[in-house]
């Protein structure tokens, strides 16, 4: 297959390092520093799974030149989707589709408000991994996972094709389930507390689950997001917090997210589409979200300072 990978951070380099180790023909959409070392001595990815080199690897920052792609895999932070979709037409020809990988619940919306709702797979991944120097991925703890499926479910001819690439590749794992929506808000009952609660604590995974205070607004922050899917009809499973929970339990003591990480380092952070997301869509669907609303506001004066937005204000 011919597969863009829009976004060649952690996620991005390597699950298209994987499927370019594998044979498949990838391009990389990068930029910056980024660019010009994957572009001058390809793309390194250190991982737990086993190092590799992708050399030479295939990028551009102009989507003009990727040619036509029978699949683009969107691996940009959740604020960034908007702008990447409008960059993407150029790469689609009739049958090329696209698929987010990133958090969050709204990108395959997003995206289909862009290329067509008909273009847009719903997806997903599990990997810590992280951009540790221009060029360079480490992929430093959990089994890499990538899920995808058409959002109206059901099986097609484009994803037995992109799980058949995945398939091929190793170092990770692929499945394609019936229901792409509800593994997509069980991922999202994860990510939103974890992150946005790490934020707040500036601990790790280890500190969060074991303090029986900060576990119980782990616990009641996850149950919310629950609470919020099933409002919303999606089919969310009745031990989706019972098992979250359990994840969390044999993550590495020192495991963070990356929206924690952004947010403490001062970076501008996906807060807005992970707790934001959760506080916006509750109030539409008129349910309660205190505890991840506490998160939000905690949390949303660093947001605005990363993005320049508290100018005058010592």
């Amino acid at each position: 297959m011919r597969i863009a990978i829009f976004g060649a951070g952690g996620v991005g380099g390597y699950f298209g390092g994987r499927l370019a180790q594998a044979g498949e023909s990838v391009v990389f959409i990068a930029r910056g520093e980024h660019l010009k070392a994957i572009r001058a001595e390809g793309l390194r990815v250190e991982s737990i799974a086993g190092d590799f080199l992708v050399r030479p690897a295939e990028v551009t920052d102009d989507c003009r030149s990727v040619g036509q792609a029978d699949a683009v895999l969107v691996c940009v932070k959740a604020g960034q989707v908007s702008e990447a979709a409008h960059q993407m037409p150029p790469m689609l020809g009739r049958q090329g589709f696209v698929v987010p990988l990133g958090n969050g619940v709204e990108a395959a919306q997003e995206l289909g408000r862009v290329v067509g709702k008909d273009r847009v797979l719903g997806g997903l991944c599990r990997i810590l991994s992280y951009v540790v120097a221009p060029g360079r991925i480490r992929h430093a703890a959990m089994d890499p996972r990538v899920e995808f499926g058409e959002q109206d479910g059901g099986q097609s001819e484009r994803v037995g094709a992109l799980r058949a690439a995945f398939e091929r590749a190793r170092g990770l794992s692929v499945h394609t389930p019936e229901d792409i929506n509800v593994a997509v808000w069980e991922k999202f009952l994860f990510i939103a507390p974890f992150s946005g609660l790490g934020a707040v604590t500036r601990m790790p995974a280890g500190v969060m689950r074991a303090v029986p205070e900060t576990r119980e607004l782990l616990t009641a922050a996850m149950q919310e997001v629950w609470d919020l899917a099933r409002a919303r009809g999606i089919a969310v499973g009745d031990e989706a917090v019972t098992r979250t929970l359990r994840f969390i339990d044999g993550m590495p003591p020192e495991a963070t997210a990356s929206m924690q990480r952004d947010i403490l380092e001062g970076r501008p952070s996906e807060l807005e589409y992970q707790n934001g997301a959760v506080l916006r869509l509750g109030r539409e669907a008129g349910v309660p979200v205190r505890v991840n609303e506490f998160i939000y506001r905690c949390l949303l004066p660093s947001e605005l300072r990363a993005r320049g937005r508290l100018s005058g204000v010592a």
